[in-house]
């Protein structure tokens, strides 16, 4: 199967752990929202509606692709297994209201995995540009890019008014959210971020957690994004995030030295811990591996951790997941097997000279 290639055990390259500030700002995202004039927009179209949208900007987006140096496959979700379906969602390729949706509905994938466009999701289209570390300028190129490339041969809903028509009216206007994923271990462990997180809300932020809307934040991993899109140009939604993020950015390096300053050894002793537990632990739940890889991401940005490569704690942010766990393994696990599996992923994983001496199978 054409998803086959994205379900493998590695991290997106959008997670390749370079970029600016990426020891803070992890990844950066631009989403459009975007519906076609001649449909009724998805809360309230017939299925067979469903197949023609789905029909009509996948065999455009194939079709046009080139223009953009990148090649798309197309996965139809009701055709694609749940597990698989979630394990999608734990790499941020798609949204779990699309993962879940009733109707007929897809996404397309670039093979980088840096863009994509989701249809029949809560709009007609979900365009997304996903680029490592802070870059917001470079995430809204390709993604307008790729939006401009569309706009071409699709009738866009579209008001003079009103700008880009979508399902929910937070969305009309540019139809644009634009995010940062932010590590705040500092600020989290100071509980400096109940402090930040209402003073962003009344600047017209949202807070939430690693997987969006209604998700916690596992890891102290939080994504910051603005909150309305009309009434505003895209310049005005990046230059106010852009702001946002580097204060936040600068607060938590302030948190960190000031951690630094006053319990050094209390804060290496908890970051080597949270290695120990990584590293021997026979069981781990989903929010305790979070919690120690947030620890020992911090020690590896403070130089504490030598020698070892980030880009293996990004993997594992994402394969600690339960989808993917069943996934790698095979089968489905119960919750428990889920832990005994996670303990031993990272166990492999961080101690890979040790792992042909344990002579376990993965689950």
């Amino acid at each position: 199967m054409a998803i086959e290639r994205f379900l493998q055990p590695r991290a997106s390259s959008w997670m390749a752990n370079d970029g600016e500030n990426v020891d803070i700002a992890m990844s950066t995202r631009i989403r459009l929202a975007r519906n076609l004039s001649d449909f009724k927009f998805p809360y309230s179209f017939s299925e067979d509606e469903a197949l023609k949208v789905d029909k009509e900007v996948s065999s455009v987006l194939l079709d046009k692709a080139h223009e953009l140096n990148h090649s798309f496959t197309h996965i139809n979700i009701q055709e694609t297994p749940k597990l698989q379906r979630e394990v999608l969602v734990e790499k941020h390729l798609i949204s779990p209201y699309l993962a879940n949706g009733t109707h007929s509905g897809s996404v397309l994938l670039s093979e980088n995995e840096k863009l994509s466009v989701m249809v029949n999701e809560e709009d007609h289209l979900r365009i997304q540009s996903l680029q490592s570390g802070f870059h917001l300028q470079e995430a809204y190129q390709a993604a307008n890019q790729l939006d401009s490339l569309l706009e071409k041969s699709l009738s866009y809903a579209f008001h003079e008014k009103f700008g880009y028509l979508t399902s929910c009216p937070t969305n009309t206007g540019t139809g644009m959210r634009a995010s940062v994923m932010l590590h705040l271990p500092a600020l989290t462990m100071s509980h400096q971020i109940t402090r930040i997180i209402p003073a962003i809300s009344r600047l017209g932020m949202v807070v939430r957690g690693i997987y969006g809307e209604g998700s916690e934040a596992l890891g102290n991993v939080y994504q910051i994004s603005n909150q309305m899109t009309l009434g505003k140009s895209e310049y005005d939604i990046l230059q106010d995030l852009q702001n946002m993020t580097e204060q936040i950015i600068h607060q938590e390096r302030l948190a960190r030295e000031a951690i630094l300053n006053n319990s050094p050894l209390a804060l290496e002793d908890r970051i080597y811990r949270s290695l120990g537990t990584l590293t021997h632990s026979r069981l781990l739940s989903t929010e305790e591996a979070a919690t120690c890889l947030s620890d020992v991401r911090l020690g590896i940005d403070l130089k504490m951790i030598k020698d070892m490569d980030m880009s293996i704690l990004n993997e594992l942010m994402i394969f600690m997941q339960p989808a993917f766990l069943q996934q790698y393994a095979g089968k489905p696990l119960q919750p428990k097997e889920r832990d005994v599996a996670r303990a031993k992923l990272f166990r492999e994983r961080l101690n890979k000279e040790n792992a042909t001496h344990e002579g376990e199978e993965f689950a």
